[in-house]
């Protein structure tokens, strides 16, 4: 046996509890074929090349246990609204600049919607700890619908021309498993979105992507994650769209790592679990959702929130998404 490849010179870690760390690693046909002393991984590796470690870390790939790698599509072909060190959104003012710099100069996926869309800020790292309103939004466009994403996926905000789109009001209910968050003193959306309510703008935006955006989208994602060393992504909650999406681009071979996919149950009925990879792609399982976020203080607790969000009442302690 030959190798195309051994790697040298640096921590080798396998992961194996009875022999952790290693000398040499050899590749053959993206697998490892041989790992552990230098001399006896030379044995089998033949005319490879040799890459020298230069003293750094080798791992093997990464599993992503809990992701949404149709979500990081969707990050990585937004406006970047981290904030630092991953990004410079550090305030509200900030925010508004970022998402006027992504609108002048977008040239993904996304720019055939019409929609400003910008993904990962953190209101609990925002000078203000609050989150952006639709006030604030309406500054960057009114002629355009904005809609920003907490980085947790489940809370966002949106300009009043979205909210329009979507046709929500002051007479609009809140969401069962979702609140719009109100203006003070008033029944009218500030433009704040939780959980359902966050999913019903996204309905909206998603309704203008076709195969090709969806399929960007899912490209996009995989190769972010692929980036960060991960070999196996998750897309832990995915709808009808995405999976046709998923599989179309796993049946061109267009990915470069494992998706494994969780439909959910609710909203997709043909699952069709398995537990081999077709194009890189297999179906896993189902998701169900019971509840939201502890970051965005929306998961559905047994005791009170130690810091219950503006507008709560002391006892809150989150909602459940569906009903009994």
């Amino acid at each position: 046996m030959s190798a195309d490849a051994i790697y040298v010179g640096g921590t080798i870690l396998t992961m194996n509890d009875a022999a952790p760390l290693a000398d040499a690693a050899a590749i053959k046909d993206g697998r490892i074929v041989a790992v552990g002393s230098l001399d006896a991984v030379l044995d089998v590796a033949g005319n490879a090349e040799r890459i020298d470690l230069d003293g750094g870390t080798m791992l093997p790939g990464f599993v992503d246990s809990h992701g949404h790698v149709f979500a990081v599509g969707l990050q990585a072909s937004a406006a970047n609204l981290l904030p630092p060190p991953d990004g410079d959104g550090s305030d509200i003012a900030a925010l508004k600049e970022l998402l006027r710099e992504w609108e002048s100069g977008n040239t993904g996926p996304l720019k055939d919607t019409g929609w400003i869309v910008g993904f990962g800020y953190d209101d609990s790292q925002l000078a203000e700890k609050r989150h952006p309103t639709r006030d604030e939004l309406d500054a960057v466009s009114t002629d355009k619908p904005i809609l920003v994403m907490h980085q947790s996926g489940h809370l966002g905000a949106a300009n009043s021309k979205a909210l329009e789109l979507a046709g929500i009001s002051a007479e609009t209910p809140d969401p069962y498993g979702g609140v719009f968050r109100r203006r003070p003193g008033s029944n009218e959306p500030n433009g704040v979105l939780e959980e359902y309510a966050l999913f019903a703008i996204l309905g909206v935006l998603s309704a203008r992507f076709d195969d090709a955006i969806n399929e960007k989208m899912a490209i996009a994602g995989a190769e972010l994650v692929a980036s960060f060393g991960f070999t196996t992504a998750q897309e832990g909650r995915a709808m009808g769209a995405t999976v046709a999406s998923l599989k179309d681009v796993a049946a061109s071979g267009r990915f470069k790592i494992d998706i494994v996919a969780y439909p959910d149950v609710l909203a997709v009925e043909a699952t069709s679990p398995s537990r081999e990879y077709v194009g890189r792609l297999r179906v896993g399982g189902v998701k169900l959702t019971i509840d939201g976020s502890p970051q965005g203080k929306t998961a559905w607790l047994t005791e009170p929130y130690y810091v219950v969000p503006d507008g709560q009442p002391e006892d809150y302690a989150g909602y459940p998404a569906i009903d009994e």
